[in-house]
């Protein structure tokens, strides 16, 4: 029988965003096996007057089940991710331009 990983979450922020149709969040969690790579993440940006369904999470990138995907306004579809600073980036970069038209 294998043995299940333990992971670490070494990140767990939430940043409140001004939008032009009221505030947003933006939710980033890491966690990390024992070689310290990222074996899991969640980053979602949230707005519930933008998006009220999927709890309000307007954007999100995770890799929960398994399979890298992205959530925007309550469609899911399957990525390749080569890294995830370079996702991180897209995400952050996503969020700015939805921030100028929400």
């Amino acid at each position: 029988m294998q043995k299940k990983a333990r992971l670490q979450k070494k990140v767990d922020e939430l940043t409140q965003v001004s939008c032009t149709t009221g505030r947003g969040l933006i939710r980033e969690e890491v966690w990390v096996d024992s070689r310290n790579a990222v074996a899991k993440y969640n980053l979602a940006f949230i707005n519930h007057q933008l998006y009220s369904g999927d709890n309000g999470r307007v954007l999100g990138y995770d890799n929960n089940h398994g399979q890298h995907h992205r959530h925007f306004m309550g469609k899911q579809k399957a990525i390749a991710v080569k890294s995830y600073e370079e996702l991180l980036r897209k995400f952050l970069d996503e969020v700015r331009e939805i921030r100028k038209w929400s």
